[in-house]
């Protein structure tokens, strides 16, 4: 049997699970027809690695599984992309940058891929991501510029660009990211998909991140159910990551149904600071009141809960960008590397312990007034973005006077800062079609919550088609 691509494309997990038990199709026909489509030109530039050997092989063994009637788990044949920001067995890790050497070896999976392969998962691939992920757009010299699929003059958002635009366009059932200041809230609006930056450490994560305590490893996934799924499994303690002492045990598919009623939600459109446009306050007004109603919540408008972290963040992160530039040593050919990147990591190298210690301070304040606030409120809603997808190729959007992409993005980087679970889900589209995303925090570990919000508003609001993207002269 022979499955199209445009078949599998709109196929949830427990739809691929259900066709897996009956022998409707197998992993080998179902990994074959996603790999047809990557094949046929991945106009967005989602990819930077598929080695279809590798995928078969491994579509292989799950089908002889399931024809032996003993499949692995829930993911045994659920085919996945990993951002190319993730330890991979057998597959290199380049970040995006010339730095990387391809040859490895590569003997290692980061412990969210390993929990993925222990499953029975199916690799199709790892997915673009800009030079060690250190921006909001996702584009680099090595790996190019990875497009929305929406439109393919707009930008994916990043940096786990690639894997929002795999997954907007039904490329796999799920892919892994990771979020530092935005990286999986920021694509996943842009591309109309739902993105999980699940608590700190909830998670976890190895190498440890440059980054510090800024940085997340979530799914994204065109359905919040299928969001659920993967968070079983990858969730849990690994001992290569010092923070994730969280017990292993979790149920977010059984939380799904369970909502409890009387939910206490606090809705701000812009935090106090952020410069909303138009068309995405309307959108996430309207969808806010659809959440009231679908949960029996009640909702109300919050005071500004702190001010712009903005500054704080910067050091955190330009410092963040200082130590992975460091760490090359004399390898470093400043000719090779994004001029973004270099800038911001200069800086980060001429911050003092001080500067760091203040910037320290500033995240645990941000901490105990989120403590704070979730004392009284159940769930904090925003948007996730205050605008739609700009142009490709940008760091900022043309004619914003912005510098840099944190300018852009308010409602993320803060909630890194606090390690505060924070999911966005699709809400509406502006009037040139493009997504608009609202995103949903939670307080630590209310992970399965915000998953269950989300899958709610779904079904209410409904789940729009996956993305086509139409040829252009930019991709060509």
């Amino acid at each position: 049997m022979t499955i199209e691509h445009t078949t599998v494309r709109d196929l949830s997990i427990h739809r691929i699970r259900e066709g897996y038990e009956t022998g409707e199709f197998t992993p080998e026909e179902i990994a074959a027809a996603h790999l047809d489509q990557i094949g046929s030109g991945d106009p967005c530039n989602a990819f930077c690695l598929v080695d279809p050997d590798e995928t078969m092989r491994m579509a292989a063994e799950s089908t002889a599984r399931w024809r032996a009637g003993k499949p692995l788990g829930n993911l045994d044949g659920v085919p996945v992309t990993l951002k190319d920001s993730l330890l991979t067995k057998g597959w290199p890790m380049l970040k995006g940058s010339w730095l990387n050497d391809a040859d490895g070896p590569w003997t290692e999976d980061a412990p969210s891929v390993a929990r993925l392969r222990e499953a029975g998962a199916v690799f199709l691939g790892k997915t673009t991501t800009p030079e060690f992920a250190w921006k909001g757009v996702t584009d680099s010299d090595r790996t190019g510029i990875t497009r929305n699929p929406w439109n393919l003059e707009r930008t994916s958002g990043g940096s786990s660009g690639g894997a929002a635009a795999a997954a907007a366009q039904g490329i796999g059932a799920v892919a892994i990211g990771s979020d530092g200041g935005g990286s999986i809230r920021i694509p996943a609006s842009f591309c109309g998909v739902v993105g999980l930056k699940a608590t700190f450490a909830r998670v976890p994560a190895y190498p440890a991140s440059p980054f510090g305590q800024l940085s997340h490893v979530g799914p994204l996934a065109r359905r919040a159910a299928d969001i659920a799924e993967v968070m079983d499994v990858i969730t849990g303690y690994d001992p290569r990551d010092p923070d994730a002492a969280w017990d292993a045990r979790s149920d977010f598919r059984a939380g799904l149904e369970h909502i409890l009623p009387g939910l206490r939600i606090g809705y701000s459109a812009d935090l106090g600071f952020a410069d909303v446009q138009d068309e995405v306050s309307a959108a996430t007004k309207e969808a806010v009141l659809v959440l009231g109603e679908v949960l029996g919540a009640s909702v109300e408008r919050v005071e500004p809960l702190f001010d712009d972290p903005i500054d704080a963040f910067h050091i955190l992160w330009f410092s963040g960008c200082a130590k992975v530039l460091a760490g090359y040593g004399d390898r470093v050919g400043r000719e090779t590397i994004d001029p973004g990147l270099v800038e911001v990591s200069d800086q980060g190298a001429e911050l003092s312990a001080s500067d760091y210690l203040d910037a320290l301070a500033v995240r645990g304040d941000l901490r105990r007034r989120m403590a704070e606030y979730f004392l009284g409120h159940d769930l904090l809603v925003t948007p996730t973005m205050p605008r739609t997808a700009f142009e490709a190729g940008r760091e900022v959007p043309d004619g914003s006077g912005l510098k840099r992409w944190t300018q852009w993005t308010p409602f993320t980087y803060p909630f890194n800062m606090t390690g505060n679970p924070a999911i966005t889900v699709p809400c509406g589209t502006d009037s040139a079609g493009l997504p608009i995303g609202l995103q949903i925090i939670g307080r630590h570990g209310a992970d399965e919550l915000l998953v269950a919000v989300a899958a709610q508003f779904q079904k209410a609001v409904g789940l729009p088609g996956p993305a086509t993207p139409a040829p252009s002269a930019a991709a060509a």
